[in-house]
Protein backbone atom coordinates (compact mmCIF):
# COMPACT_ATOMS: atom_id res chain seq x y z
CA UNK A 1 0.00 0.00 0.00
CA UNK A 2 0.96 3.75 -0.91
CA UNK A 3 0.50 5.97 1.80
CA UNK A 4 2.84 9.13 0.37
CA UNK A 5 -0.96 10.73 -1.00
CA UNK A 6 -2.77 10.12 2.32
CA UNK A 7 0.47 11.94 4.47
CA UNK A 8 0.10 14.76 1.49
CA UNK A 9 -3.53 15.43 1.86
CA UNK A 10 -3.11 15.05 5.47
CA UNK A 11 -0.13 17.57 5.66
CA UNK A 12 -1.86 20.14 3.61
CA UNK A 13 -5.20 19.61 5.58
CA UNK A 14 -3.03 20.03 9.12
CA UNK A 15 -1.16 23.27 7.74
CA UNK A 16 -4.62 25.18 6.26
CA UNK A 17 -5.83 24.69 10.05
CA UNK A 18 -2.71 25.71 11.76
CA UNK A 19 -2.02 28.72 9.28
CA UNK A 20 -5.77 30.03 9.79
CA UNK A 21 -5.54 30.76 13.60
CA UNK A 22 -1.32 32.05 13.17
CA UNK A 23 -2.48 34.65 10.73
CA UNK A 24 -5.48 35.81 12.53
CA UNK A 25 -3.19 36.49 15.80
CA UNK A 26 -0.02 37.67 13.80
CA UNK A 27 -2.63 40.28 12.41
CA UNK A 28 -3.49 41.32 15.47
CA UNK A 29 -0.17 41.52 17.26
CA UNK A 30 1.99 42.58 14.50
CA UNK A 31 -0.12 43.55 11.84
CA UNK A 32 0.60 43.54 8.30
CA UNK A 33 3.78 44.49 8.61
CA UNK A 34 4.34 40.53 9.70
CA UNK A 35 3.92 39.13 6.16
CA UNK A 36 7.71 39.27 5.70
CA UNK A 37 8.08 36.33 7.90
CA UNK A 38 5.69 34.46 5.86
CA UNK A 39 7.94 35.00 2.79
CA UNK A 40 11.23 34.27 4.77
CA UNK A 41 9.77 30.73 5.99
CA UNK A 42 8.02 30.06 2.85
CA UNK A 43 11.61 30.64 0.90
CA UNK A 44 13.61 28.65 3.32
CA UNK A 45 10.96 25.52 2.90
CA UNK A 46 10.84 25.96 -0.42
CA UNK A 47 14.85 25.73 -0.34
CA UNK A 48 14.61 23.02 1.99
CA UNK A 49 12.29 21.07 -0.15
CA UNK A 50 14.25 21.50 -3.29
CA UNK A 51 17.53 20.30 -1.71
CA UNK A 52 15.91 16.94 0.40
CA UNK A 53 15.93 13.87 -1.44
CA UNK A 54 12.68 12.18 0.39
CA UNK A 55 10.08 11.90 -1.82
CA UNK A 56 7.38 12.71 1.15
CA UNK A 57 9.04 14.99 3.06
CA UNK A 58 9.98 17.45 0.28
CA UNK A 59 6.02 17.22 -0.75
CA UNK A 60 5.25 18.32 2.34
CA UNK A 61 7.76 20.97 3.13
CA UNK A 62 6.40 21.97 -0.34
CA UNK A 63 3.02 22.26 0.96
CA UNK A 64 4.47 24.22 4.11
CA UNK A 65 6.06 26.43 1.66
CA UNK A 66 3.26 27.71 -0.22
CA UNK A 67 0.76 27.41 2.92
CA UNK A 68 3.27 30.31 3.80
CA UNK A 69 3.14 32.43 0.61
CA UNK A 70 -0.67 32.31 0.80
CA UNK A 71 -0.51 33.19 4.69
CA UNK A 72 1.13 36.22 3.08
CA UNK A 73 -2.20 37.55 1.38
CA UNK A 74 -4.36 36.10 4.33
CA UNK A 75 -2.84 38.65 6.94
CA UNK A 76 -4.04 41.15 4.51
CA UNK A 77 -7.25 40.05 3.70
CA UNK A 78 -7.51 40.03 7.77
CA UNK A 79 -6.54 43.09 8.42
CA UNK A 80 -10.05 43.90 5.71
CA UNK A 81 -12.05 41.49 7.68
CA UNK A 82 -10.80 43.38 11.00
CA UNK A 83 -11.97 46.46 9.56
CA UNK A 84 -15.22 45.27 8.61
CA UNK A 85 -16.06 43.92 12.44
CA UNK A 86 -15.55 40.41 11.85
CA UNK A 87 -12.76 40.26 14.01
CA UNK A 88 -11.67 42.54 16.71
CA UNK A 89 -9.02 44.95 16.40
CA UNK A 90 -5.71 45.67 18.66
CA UNK A 91 -6.45 48.26 20.77
CA UNK A 92 -2.79 49.94 20.53
CA UNK A 93 -2.98 49.78 16.53
CA UNK A 94 -6.60 51.12 16.03
CA UNK A 95 -4.94 54.31 13.90
CA UNK A 96 -3.84 51.41 11.36
CA UNK A 97 -7.05 50.73 10.29
CA UNK A 98 -9.67 51.99 8.03
CA UNK A 99 -12.59 51.98 9.83
CA UNK A 100 -16.08 52.23 7.93
CA UNK A 101 -18.44 54.51 9.15
CA UNK A 102 -21.89 53.08 10.00
CA UNK A 103 -25.02 55.99 8.58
Amino acid sequence: MNFTGLIVGLSAFLFIGMFHPIVIKAEYRFGTGCWWVFLVAGLLAAAASLLIRGYILSTVLGVFAFSCFWSILEVFEQKRRVEKGWFPANPKRLHTYNFRRKR
